[in-house]
């Protein structure tokens, strides 16, 4: 080409065969200066360049072809746009002849090469052409011509079809020179990443949207190079999948998917498109999961048995991306939990005695520690090899819910007992003098317990115990604070709803309230009175809300506590007229001094008991008739409470029922415990506790059935006891035959009745 003066450009006169020319030669000195060596002052060059374009684009002058028939604005422009796509055409013609010859790692040498040398000189003559651009190539698209291109659109567009696809031809040449590359540093091999990151970078440069040509489009990258990518990979991990295995164990062939996982994925950050990651790792970890899916389940079941965390969790990264392989785990993680339960409560059971233990007698700590264990255990595996998976956390809590209500120590004949056990437990917690009463983790071990209860299909037997161990400790001022109390009913409370902690709430307020009220008295009485004669605190519980009986018997007030029970009375009274107070003496506790020794003791009683040994402040020797004659206690209760007098020998049992006072009593301690429960009278009220339940299940059954039948008016019999469980499972779960046998009770009470011509139909009757 012969040289041109570009500092003197052509006259706003000028044909466009003369400014073309000298556009031509300033594009050929931008797109080869560097390589002829021709020095070019670009400041003019630039200013030169560009007044050449306009002047064009503005010139009346200028013939205004036409695109075929087309109708609309006739600016010009196409003959300057035509003429920049046959530069094109020719400028790739002798670089396509070079890179023919070329293979592998030098043919992308090369393409890398001219495509860093292409590009800045592509976008700096896109700036030159920029009034073009936004003039003749802008109205062009606007009426919707969108094979016109902006310049750098333009030089990517011919890179693509004038030199990158007649490089690929149809064997994909430049394709497989770069898997060629990744195959090489898969095996090992060092190579230049930057090689790859560049040819992925232009791939993804080629794809153009012809209707926004500045957003990013994908189409040449997947097609010329994600798609035979994701081919080869699949091919390279089949074969070295096979190979692995055939020298290795499945344990070691875990560790190596692991490793290739992790290399893949930084392989999509290195040098791949974002794009490509999802579909890169699951078609990696379907071809090193789907043979060999068996072999991992069972070595699944033996990295559980050994409690093999790390093996689990590499079991876990390699299958939770695979759609549903987890599930096939699932299934064995939650029978080994069912199982680990149900050994360790077995285990438990088997401890005693010629290595049997009668499951009624089962200490509740040690029960609930044991279940407790196993919780953490598997909570921990779930935490740390699967990361709280949703489910296998659903597997972890389904297993436990089996082996905590059904287990060894539970049965059909005492269903509920893990309830009644738990219950037992939080009362050992609750209690002062607990080892855990002192400990900060108080509330971590009352939510450890929750947790437990939330597994209970029998919740309203949990209710029923801790209300009654509740009661228990607040009446006789046993628990460790009024706080902590408070916090277990809130969590109860968070897992079940307002309505199950209702009554407890009522009784901490009770408790409270009382001890205003008891402050009060005494304050009064002493304005009144003086100082009281004896120390008297009393609790006034509401009848609806305590799960305490009233004396079934008459009981004679000793004359000593007369005074103080009157001025109560009158002072209640006065407080809150048109009140009845029932007197609850079998639940009352006594502290009594003895005067009659050399040594002064403490003796803490039950009000029977103190009944009958203030009796002994006027006689010596009663015999058990007078006793019951002078405090109205009957005989056979009597006869418990004075055992217990005469095993603790404060009195002596002489001839016949004659008791006599121990005037000789002795012991190391100062205050003497008489307080005893008669284990009789505990299984009694377990036993009362568990009657009381069943009632109550039985009318919530029938009620529940009522209020459906209302809402419903017909149901099939199947549809009407799976409505029943649904509802009652947050308190209970109802057995059928129950559901059954309510169903005919509202049948004989004209609740309900079966539809004519259809045994298993019910209709309500209004």
């Amino acid at each position: 080409m012969a040289t041109q003066d570009l500092s003197k450009i052509p006259a706003r006169t000028a044909d466009f065969e003369e400014m073309w020319g000298f556009l031509r030669y300033g594009v050929n000195v931008v797109m080869t200066a560097l390589e002829e060596g021709q020095p070019t002052n670009y400041r003019v060059f630039y200013t030169n360049m560009h007044t050449t374009v306009y002047n064009y684009c503005t010139s009346s002058n200028m013939p205004r072809t036409l695109w075929h028939s087309r109708t609309g604005a006739n600016l010009v422009g196409f003959d300057l746009y035509n003429k920049l796509s046959q530069y094109f055409v020719a400028y790739f013609h002798p670089i396509t002849q070079q890179a023919a010859t070329l293979r592998d790692e030098e043919l992308v040498r090369f393409y890398i090469a001219r495509w860093e040398y292409y590009t800045p000189r592509a976008k700096y003559l896109d700036s030159v052409f920029g009034y073009l651009n936004r003039d003749w190539v802008q109205r062009e698209r606007n009426e919707g011509r969108k094979q016109v291109y902006p310049f750098y659109t333009l030089a990517l567009v011919q890179w693509k079809n004038e030199f990158f696809m007649h490089v690929q031809g149809p064997q994909k040449k430049l394709t497989n020179a770069v898997l060629h590359l990744v195959e090489r540093q898969r095996n090992g091999e060092f190579i230049n990443q930057d090689l790859i990151k560049m040819v992925v970078y232009s791939f993804v440069s080629l794809g153009i949207d012809e209707n926004d040509v500045s957003k990013e489009c994908l189409d040449v990258y997947k097609e010329h190079f994600e798609e035979p990518f994701i081919q080869a990979t699949e091919l390279y991990y089949k074969k070295e999948s096979a190979d692995f295995l055939a020298m290795n164990s499945v344990s070691d062939y875990l560790k190596k998917a692991e490793e290739r996982l992790c290399e893949e994925e930084l392989r999509v950050e290195l040098y791949l498109h974002p794009s490509t990651h999802q579909e890169l790792v699951s078609k990696c970890e379907d071809i090193i999961n789907c043979e060999r899916s068996e072999s991992m389940r069972q070595l699944f079941q033996e990295y559980l048995d050994c409690n093999q965390d790390e093996g689990l969790q590499r079991i876990y990264t390699l299958l939770s991306h695979v759609p549903k392989s987890l599930d096939s785990l699932r299934g064995p993680f939650q029978a080994h939990v069912k199982n680990a339960g149900l050994s360790a409560i077995q285990h438990l059971v088997s401890q005693g005695d010629g290595g049997t233990t009668n499951a009624d007698a089962i200490d509740p700590t040690a029960y609930v520690d044991a279940l407790l264990a196993v919780h953490k255990r598997i909570l921990d595996v779930v935490t740390r090899s699967f990361k709280n998976d949703a489910g296998f956390v659903t597997s972890l809590d389904q297993g436990c819910r089996e082996f905590i209500n059904k287990n060894g120590v539970t049965s059909s004949s005492s269903r509920g007992r893990s309830a009644e056990l738990i219950a037992k437990y939080v009362d050992g917690l609750l209690r002062r003098n607990h080892r855990t009463a002192e400990d900060d983790d108080m509330e971590g071990a009352l939510n450890r317990v929750v947790d437990l209860f939330t597994y209970l299909e029998d919740k309203d037997i949990f209710q029923q115990c801790y209300t009654t161990e509740l009661s228990k400790r607040l009446i006789h001022a046993l628990s460790v604070s009024d706080e902590v109390e408070a916090f277990m009913i809130s969590k109860l409370k968070k897992a079940c709803g307002f309505e199950y902690t209702s009554k407890l709430q009522r009784m901490l307020n009770d408790v409270s309230i009382s001890k205003a009220l008891t402050d009060s008295f005494k304050e009064r009485t002493e304005q009144d009175h003086g100082n009281m004669d004896i120390n008297f605190s009393v609790i006034v519980l509401g009848a609806n809300f305590w799960p305490l009986n009233s004396p079934t018997h008459d009981y004679i007030i000793p004359q000593e506590i007369i005074p103080t029970y009157d001025r109560f009375l009158e002072y209640y009274q006065l407080k809150h007229s048109g009140r009845k107070l029932t007197w609850l003496w079998n639940y009352s506790k006594n502290e009594l001094r003895t005067n009659y020794l050399s040594q002064k003791y403490i003796l803490m009683t039950r009000s029977y008991q103190m009944a009958i040994l203030l009796q002994y402040n006027q006689n010596d020797t009663l015999s058990l008739d007078e006793l019951v004659s002078a405090t109205s206690i009957p005989k056979h209760v009597l006869t418990h409470v004075v055992a217990l007098l005469t095993e603790a020998k404060v009195l002596v049992s002489s001839e016949g029922e004659q008791y006599d006072l121990n005037l000789s009593f002795q012991s190391e301690k100062i205050r003497i415990n008489l307080n005893q429960v008669i284990k009789d009278d505990r299984k009694a009220s377990d036993q009362m506790v568990l009657k009381a339940v069943n009632e109550d299940r039985q009318f919530q059954i029938q009620s529940t059935i009522w209020r459906i039948m209302k809402q419903r008016k017909t149901m099939k019999n199947q549809a009407l006891i799976q409505e029943v469980i649904s509802r009652l499972s947050p308190g209970f779960i109802p057995r059928i035959p129950e559901i059954k046998k309510a169903i005919e009770a509202s049948i004989e009470r004209d609740y309900i009745e079966r539809a004519k011509g259809s045994k298993d139909t019910f209709v309500n009757i209004p």
